[in-house]
């Protein structure tokens, strides 16, 4: 079965004015990307400010973004995370699909539950999904890991189709990539890891700085997936610098930045999270300048 999922998906923003949901500005996010060469789109994930957007401002994200990509590429939706599995069976169970090719669902966060409980939350949510689960391994955001002995077992559900890992472990990576049922895969949940990941057997990556530079990350991961490495080393060391910016002060308060300096989008992000410090606005204005 080929995999929609591989090279470089970009873990989409939602642009704010004053306040509200940009939908012009939206549209724009989403041609800028595609255009950019990005092979896929994740929206309403971390990046994306799921958890400042309502269930209503969220589904008309969604219809938005899948207006605007009129299926040019695979659209996963990102605001299937809970720590509720009742609830998210409900949501799901009352969902249309229509123009989502698949659902990536972080682990539950705050209730820290037993390998056993994530085990079995995923098992509920892919056997009520009626599109393909990706799982969401984010440690840094959920407080509990998603151990590679579960995420193998979890990879032979015929409606797993894969993980996005963000441990920040590519010791766990490895072992995912080595042991997991063959049609599941592997990709990356942090930009910086991304190119030793896809040199290890991962797939690409869900990128935030993607919003940013969608070709220049697109062509970094292709090489490196390709198995160009002196190719794509030259792409990552100039991206390099970006990476401690872009989350020194928020995410995605430091990627909106760099999509304001280039013109894409403005940089409004909604409490809790505010725009960046007048320092690292001119951090970043002098990397935007430099690349």
């Amino acid at each position: 079965m080929e995999n929609k999922f591989g090279g470089t998906g970009v873990a989409i923003v939602t642009p704010f004015s004053d306040g509200e949901i940009d939908y012009s500005a939206l549209r724009i996010v989403v041609d800028h990307v595609i255009s950019g060469g990005v092979d896929f789109i994740v929206a309403l994930g971390s990046t994306g400010e799921a958890a400042t957007i309502s269930p209503s401002e969220s589904r008309l994200v969604l219809d938005a973004i899948i207006d605007e990509t009129k299926g040019r590429v695979p659209l996963v939706a990102g605001n299937f995370g809970s720590n509720n599995t009742r609830a998210l069976v409900n949501q799901i169970n009352g969902y249309s699909f229509d123009g989502i090719d698949a659902i990536l669902s972080a682990s539950p966060s705050y209730s820290k539950p037993s390998q056993q409980g994530i085990y079995e939350h995923y098992t509920v949510v892919a056997d009520a999904s009626p599109v393909p689960v990706i799982l969401y391994n984010v440690p840094s955001r959920t407080s509990s890991n998603i151990f590679a002995d579960t995420t193998i077992r979890l990879s032979r559900h015929s409606n797993i189709i894969g993980i996005k890992e963000a441990s920040g472990d590519l010791a766990q990576a490895k072992d995912i990539i080595r042991s997991s049922a063959e049609r599941f895969f592997v990709t990356s949940g942090d930009d910086v890891l991304a190119p030793a990941m896809t040199l290890s057997g991962g797939v690409g990556v869900i990128s935030v700085l993607a919003n940013a530079y969608p070709l220049e990350f697109s062509q970094m991961i292709s090489h490196f997936v390709n198995g160009q490495s002196e190719q794509g080393k030259i792409i990552e060391d100039k991206l390099y610098n970006f990476h401690e910016c872009m989350y020194s002060e928020g995410n995605p308060s430091g990627i909106k930045t760099a999509m304001e300096i280039l013109g894409v989008c403005g940089a409004d992000v909604r409490l809790p999270l505010t725009r960046v410090s007048s320092d690292l606005q001119r951090k970043i204005v002098e990397l935007v300048k430099n690349l």
